[in-house]
């Protein structure tokens, strides 16, 4: 018989000591034992009324204080105090969660202890492979590894960087301990006791400690990387919901945010800000008769967030201000005439250019800029104006190649693209006016589901690919877009497929007749596990979506007779 789950929670606090009472008060109530570490840069006096507030709960301890800086070792140092008070003090503990003082538990904590319950060998925490998935927001990825960090980038940045280019300058690159690969992740975790004695009692800690001392933000990184030496049950997703804008500082969450963190079905958001009275007074919602099981959904309120990160960076079209005033284009047009760019469409629907080429008057061609040949319309060897088909030719010129195209054919030029296709012309396509782009992210993963390719060079494609992907979007982001651009990531796509394809159709001809079929899709049975596969391996798929739900009853129905 399993033994029933005992649940331990590491409060991490410095500020706002009132909120993080209510917290660790929240968290003993719902049968949880708590540990709080209090920074040791706050008075004594302070502690006293949250000491007296929290005196009547026999499970509440605190451990050794430490001196906690932004990015630096310090705060790994308090998490592993606390997390060493927390085991001796209840030994029969099964389950650690790491939160801090502005976590707000948004489900009962017996759901949460059901759901660890559910899987209790299972340890929770995001741990993403540094070498294949970019994961810092302006700042440094595999540097953080192999360079030394010794002054504090908040309190002391001339010193940083001054540092950081010195070492650069003389080729500096530190030595990872033997049998660690450095992956990274959000600094809020649930690890099984198992694991978290493995990580604290390991021989080797001393070594990793050193190593991790000089790391910038080991936070994010030491427990995220020591997990995968002692567990490979991971699950490589916080239950944390912790959102950051473009310059890497959590969003606060406010009383207007009730709904959409109640609809994100997360365990646990960080960070309330302590004058939301109302959204405090509503989390953590009171438990039903059954416990709920449900796992996190947080993918409405990420594509929101992501969605505000793009709108504050990149502003409004016509909204002049000082961080973005714009410069005019000093070209007199990159090409002719209009062309638009389907990509992700043929992985979504194998038959998509014959489809398509039904619909609209212009020429319908296939990957113009794939590896293996230019793929025509009718894949002939000789193209309009006596364009060869050779790909060494083509990419000898490729922005000359795209520009005669346009430029000798009377009608509009339509053409595929993926990640797997040349991706020299991605400002110049982004940057054009004349250019409609129409993005669905990710598609390009559903022919490795029946390729028939080892996990592991599955693996290695989708981390190639991805990063395609990821760097054409920055360049679709960018204020110097001058095309019309759509974007839809897979799971977007997916839910209503048929009203984004008649945009897309409308949009590059507006007098077409409105599409009330879907050409035939891919068969996308197997994707969820896969997408969890490739997760827990360590590589994040980022740009499907969260979800991935399925074409509507009516969707399959046009499909089929089709």
């Amino acid at each position: 018989m399993t033994a029933p789950v005992r649940l331990g929670v590491i409060l991490l606090c410095h500020a706002e000591l009132a909120v993080a009472a209510r917290m660790a008060r929240i968290w003993a109530e719902g049968g949880a034992r708590v540990v709080i570490h209090v920074d040791a840069k706050v008075p004594g006096d302070r502690i006293a009324p949250m000491r007296a507030e929290l005196a009547r709960f026999p499970d509440i301890r605190y451990s050794r204080r430490h001196r906690c800086d932004w990015g630096r070792f310090s705060l790994v140092r308090a998490t592993q105090d606390a997390a060493q008070t927390l085991l001796a003090s209840f030994p029969d503990t099964t389950h650690v969660y790491l939160a801090s003082g502005a976590c707000l538990p948004l489900r009962p904590v017996a759901e949460l202890i059901a759901f660890l319950a559910a899987d209790p060998e299972r340890d929770h925490i995001e741990s993403v492979s540094a070498h294949e998935v970019g994961w810092t927001v302006g700042g440094l990825n595999e540097e953080r590894f192999t360079l030394y960090y010794p002054f504090g980038w908040r309190n002391r940045r001339w010193l940083f960087d001054r540092f950081v280019e010195r070492q650069r300058k003389w080729g500096v690159r530190r030595r990872i301990p033997r049998g660690v690969s450095p992956h990274l992740g959000s600094q809020w975790w649930c690890l099984t006791a198992t694991t978290l004695r493995a990580i604290l009692h390991d021989p080797r800690r001393a070594e990793f400690d050193r190593y991790f001392r000089f790391v910038w933000i080991p936070d994010e990184s030491y427990f995220q990387t020591l997990a995968r030496r002692h567990t490979t049950r991971i699950e490589s997703r916080s239950l944390t919901l912790a959102k950051f804008d473009h310059k890497g500082r959590p969003y606060q969450l406010y009383d207007d945010h009730i709904q959409m963190l109640q609809e994100s079905r997360c365990f646990v958001a960080r960070k309330a800000w302590p004058g939301a009275s109302g959204l405090l007074a509503y989390f953590p919602r009171p438990a039903g008769a059954v416990p709920d099981l449900s796992p996190p959904r947080p993918a409405r309120i990420e594509r929101l967030i992501n969605r505000t990160v793009r709108r504050r960076t990149l502003g409004r079209p016509g909204l002049y201000m000082q961080s973005r005033f714009p410069r005019k284009d000093a070209e007199n047009g990159k090409t002719s005439a209009p062309y638009a760019v389907f990509q992700g469409f043929s992985d979504v629907f194998p038959g998509f250019e014959t489809w398509l080429s039904q619909r609209v008057t212009g020429d319908v061609h296939g990957h113009l800029f794939g590896p293996e040949r230019v793929e025509f319309a009718g894949r002939p060897e000789i193209g309009p104006g006596a364009i060869s088909s050779s790909p060494v030719l083509r990419d000898h010129d490729a922005q000359g190649f795209l520009t005669a195209l346009i430029r000798i054919t009377a009608r509009m030029q339509v053409f595929q693209f993926s990640p797997r296709d040349n991706q020299v012309l991605n400002w110049f396509i982004a940057t054009d006016p004349n250019a409609h782009l129409i993005v669905i992210t990710g598609a390009w993963m559903l022919p490795l589901l029946r390729s028939g390719m080892p996990f592991d060079d599955i693996r290695r494609v989708t981390a190639q690919l991805q990063r395609a992907e990821l760097d054409q979007l920055q360049v679709l982001n960018s204020v110097w877009v001058r095309a019309r651009v759509q974007v839809h990531d897979l799971t977007d796509f997916l839910a209503r497929p048929l009203a984004l394809l008649n945009e897309a159709v409308r949009q590059i001809e507006p007098q077409a007749e409105p599409v009330t079929d879907l050409p035939p899709m891919r068969d996308l049975t197997g994707l969820e596990q896969l997408l969890r596969r490739l997760r827990n391996s360590g590589l994040k798929p980022r740009l499907t979506g969260d979800g991935l739900p399925q074409p509507r009853p009516a969707d399959h129905d046009r499909t089929a007779a089709q």
